[in-house]
């Protein structure tokens, strides 16, 4: 089974780009983020003539989530969120979706952005990450054989060579995000993309030539539990996917996981 991550940046907007990635490589769960559209909003028709169901979770033009994946699977015990994940000025935003596909249990993520380190939204962020590490150590806790994936826009670069310059940010690179990030490590998750494809970034700026330039950051992850890990046989990280016209600001990423 192939699952991938992709911030999609509008699916209203990127829609034939998206169509043509699934057609073209068969992945069997997309999970997809910022949306930016409400569920009766997704354009679901045309992703069901190609032979995918649509799960979407959005409140407005504004994040959101979703998955996307082929009509052979059922999608069960679905999340509209975390449990005790945080509101943003009395909001329960719609930053992650969940569910169970052939038994792996899958998480679409838009963690916040952060905006300064000293905005209101980067406590909202550390406050995020703190909960959902929280929800799914103890979901390994109780049962250490669970496969699951943590999939989405982290919105964090963990290692300084995850930028194009590590002096040019204040967010995304800060000692708390990055220690934010490396609890998942420590709880038991891994990015085995690191081995598949070391030195790779998955988002670049529209403004400035940053993709011509190379000028990016690693920020879109797929991590697995342990017994997912076990299974996982290859990534990619789908760069050409920035190219042409109207690209999303951010690539696929890609895991094969064995039968």
């Amino acid at each position: 089974m192939q699952i991938a991550t992709w911030n999609v940046n509008s699916v209203r907007a990127r829609e034939p780009r998206v169509l043509q990635f699934l057609e073209r490589t068969g992945v069997d769960v997309l999970a997809m983020q910022e949306i930016k559209c409400k569920p009766e909003q997704f354009p679901v028709q045309s992703f069901e003539e190609l032979g995918y169901k649509v799960i979407a979770h959005g409140l407005n033009q504004w994040n959101g989530v979703a998955f996307a994946y082929k009509n052979t699977l059922e999608a069960r015990d679905i999340e509209l969120s975390f449990p005790q994940q945080p509101h943003f000025k009395d909001v329960l935003e719609a930053r992650a979706l969940g569910a169970t596909f052939n038994g792996i249990r899958l998480w679409s993520l838009y963690v916040p952005h952060g905006r300064a380190l000293d905005d209101p939204h980067m406590d909202y962020k550390l406050e995020f990450l703190e909960r959902l590490a929280s929800h799914v150590a103890e979901e390994l806790e109780e049962n250490p054989e669970s496969e699951m994936a943590l999939m989405g826009d982290f919105n964090i670069a963990p290692l300084d060579k995850d930028v194009f310059n590590v002096g040019f940010f204040d967010t995304h690179v800060s000692e708390p995000e990055r220690d934010a990030f490396e609890v998942f490590e420590q709880i038991g998750f891994s990015d085995l993309h690191r081995t598949f494809v070391p030195d790779s970034y998955t988002y670049w700026d529209y403004k400035d030539l940053r993709f011509p330039r190379n000028e990016g950051m690693r920020i879109d992850f797929v991590l697995s539990s342990p017994a997912l890990t076990d299974r996982i046989r290859s990534g990619t990280i789908e760069r050409d996917e920035r190219k042409g016209e109207g690209p999303s600001d951010h690539v696929p990423v890609i895991s094969l996981i064995s039968d």
